[in-house]
């Protein structure tokens, strides 16, 4: 049963075949060229695309837009200290906005920084900071149910440590819930670990916090020590092990747009305050308001409150669910157990006649498209050029957003996509251009269908 009902409503339509075939085209057969006004259902992210709630919308009248010494700041700084235990904050316009202030104060050339698994931005910004981002999942994470199949593999940080040098590595960072790996979520257990490695590195330990709520309620659901306690209270007690945060309030503090960078008010780490906040004034904007209007600071300082809600987050995971259980029923390769924001669909079991090269995950969301205008995104090869990433395709549900009849619409679509797998109709991409930054090209690069290269070939 959902916990909300409808007070504002936004129409949408579905495109015909013909002009979504021709949309794709144009598109350069690449979703993130689409205009949302043809997108039927909208799987692309999660991030900045939910709906917020009355209260939330009531405190963006209050919003104090003073340049310096907002109230609404002060709000915000309260709630990110009442929700996750961080009194220090850096606000930003959004989270990859909070990497830059973070990892361009942390991370310099020859660095190495590992994680359980970076997403795009990490990577790039890491990168673009002259440092080395390195993945550390668990071995094998994805290959059976795993209640933590996000988790830290330490022990490869510290092989990675022996290899590099312990001075090389300034932090290690952690993703919860491990957005790459199939969005699955990241034990205490882990944290801690994590948090015991750090320390033999003399290395900041850094929590990517943008889905704390959704893990948190995760641990209770899963790991026996934490079966008692409230989704706040887990929150509260995997994020205290964290020297600082990088949050996008555009996951999991309900909002459209904003971040924030939280460190720890700890003597030790007032010199990464120090330079963090001046990088967030160059970068963001004072430091009161980082980026963001008094009215987006108001509406995050209640989205985060909510967000740790016991109705919310049950009906946000159990949403995501529903949609991993109708297209596993379809025969769709499903990632189980789903994760707490997006189901995960094996591209390269879905399409076992497109090969690696040809991005079977690019071709499947381009066929999501062409048969029902539902948009996705490939977290594969493509997206992750030089990396072994699973052929995975992410459906990101907006939080409080769609209904059951969108859920089933996209089911619907798998189905119809599966006939023209099995009519032999999907051939595959191949890039025909692309950025010069590589970690980023699956956001403009552009693609066509291998049959139209082999029909001029032939001609």
């Amino acid at each position: 049963m959902r916990a909300y009902k409808a007070k504002m409503v936004s129409p949408i339509r579905l495109p015909d075949r013909d002009e979504r075939e021709a949309n794709l085209e144009r598109a350069g057969y690449n979703v993130f060229n689409l205009d949302s006004e043809a997108v039927f259902v909208d799987l692309l992210t999660d991030s900045g695309t939910g709906t917020m709630s009355e209260n939330q919308w009531a405190a963006m009248l209050t919003g104090d837009e003073a340049y310096a010494g907002s109230q609404s700041f002060d709000r915000l700084q309260q709630a990110v200290a009442d929700v996750m235990g961080f009194e220090r904050i850096i606000p930003a316009h959004q989270g990859r906005g909070a990497e830059n202030v973070l990892y361009g104060a942390l991370v310099g050339e020859g660095d190495y920084v590992p994680n359980n698994t970076h997403f795009d931005t990490t990577r790039a910004h890491i990168a673009n900071s002259g440092g080395e981002p390195v993945d550390c999942p668990r071995e094998g994470a994805l290959d059976d149910d795993r209640p933590f199949a996000g988790d830290l593999d330490v022990e490869a940080v510290r092989d990675l440590v022996d290899e590099v040098g312990a001075e090389n590595v300034p932090a290690v960072l952690l993703t919860i819930t491990n957005n790459s790996l199939a969005g699955q979520p990241v034990s205490v257990e882990n944290v801690r670990a994590a948090r015991e490695v750090a320390d033999e590195l003399d290395a900041v330990f850094v929590i990517d916090a943008c889905r704390f709520a959704e893990n948190a309620y995760f641990v209770r659901e899963r790991e026996p020590e934490f079966a008692d306690d409230s989704v706040a209270e887990v929150a509260r007690e995997q994020l205290s092990y964290a020297d600082a945060v990088v949050m996008s309030g555009k996951k999991d503090g309900l909002v459209n747009v904003g971040g924030f960078v939280g460190i720890r008010d700890d003597p030790e780490l007032d010199d990464l305050y120090a330079t963090a906040r001046e990088r967030g004034i160059l970068y963001e904007g004072f430091t009161t308001y980082g980026g963001m209007a008094g009215r987006d600071l108001e509406a995050m300082a209640v989205g985060l409150r909510e967000a740790v809600e016991e109705r919310y987050v049950a009906d946000r995971v159990d949403q995501v669910r529903r949609l991993g259980d109708l297209l596993a029923d379809r025969g769709v390769p499903v990632q189980r157990p789903t994760g707490g924001h997006a189901v995960y669909v094996d591209a390269a079991a879905f399409l076992p006649d497109v090969p690696a090269d040809r991005f079977p995950g690019q071709a499947l969301v381009c066929e999501l498209y062409r048969e029902g205008a539902v948009r996705g995104v490939e977290l594969g090869s493509f997206a992750f050029p030089e990396t072994d990433r699973p052929e995975l395709v992410r459906l990101s549900l907006p939080r409080r957003t769609y209904g059951a009849d969108h859920l089933e619409h996209v089911a619907e679509t798998f189905e119809r996509v599966a006939d023209r797998r099995d009519a032999g109709e999907i051939a595959g991409l191949e890039i025909v251009d692309e950025p010069e930054m590589a970690e980023l090209r699956h956001f403009s690069a552009e693609l066509r269908p291998v049959r139209e290269r082999e029909a001029t070939t032939a001609d």
